[in-house]
């Protein structure tokens, strides 16, 4: 039998306790514009290329916090990134590693990596 659920990840939930400071935050970071709505009340889909991000204050409790890394997002230039996630208020977990990534958390705590890839 063909399965029919697809190998794609279509999406990656972030739990975050305010959804319109954590849509700036992550607008900021990750350079996109403010123009995006949020749906229902909780939730703002952040585009990206590939699967999205999915910010949710439903689902937000000090117990959802992601503890460890769920996906990295990408960079070219692992120095300016860790610069840069340091200048904007992400909290550095680690040293950038083998020169090739790092750990941070986002203002609710939850933990991201970027990767130079």
């Amino acid at each position: 039998m063909v399965s029919p659920i697809l190998n794609q990840i279509g999406a990656v939930f972030i739990p975050v306790k305010d959804i319109e400071k954590s849509k700036e935050w992550y607008c900021q970071l990750l350079g996109l514009p403010l123009d995006g709505e949020v749906l229902f009340g909780h939730l703002y889909v952040i585009p990206m290329q590939g699967p999205e991000i999915v910010l949710d204050s439903k689902i937000y409790t000090t117990e959802s916090v992601l503890n460890i890394p769920s996906f990295h997002l990408n960079t070219e230039d692992i120095d300016a990134a860790y610069d840069y996630v340091k200048a904007n208020g992400g909290k550095i977990l680690t040293d950038i590693e083998h020169d090739h990534w790092f750990n941070f958390k986002d203002p609710d705590g939850n933990v991201i990596m970027v990767c130079r890839c």
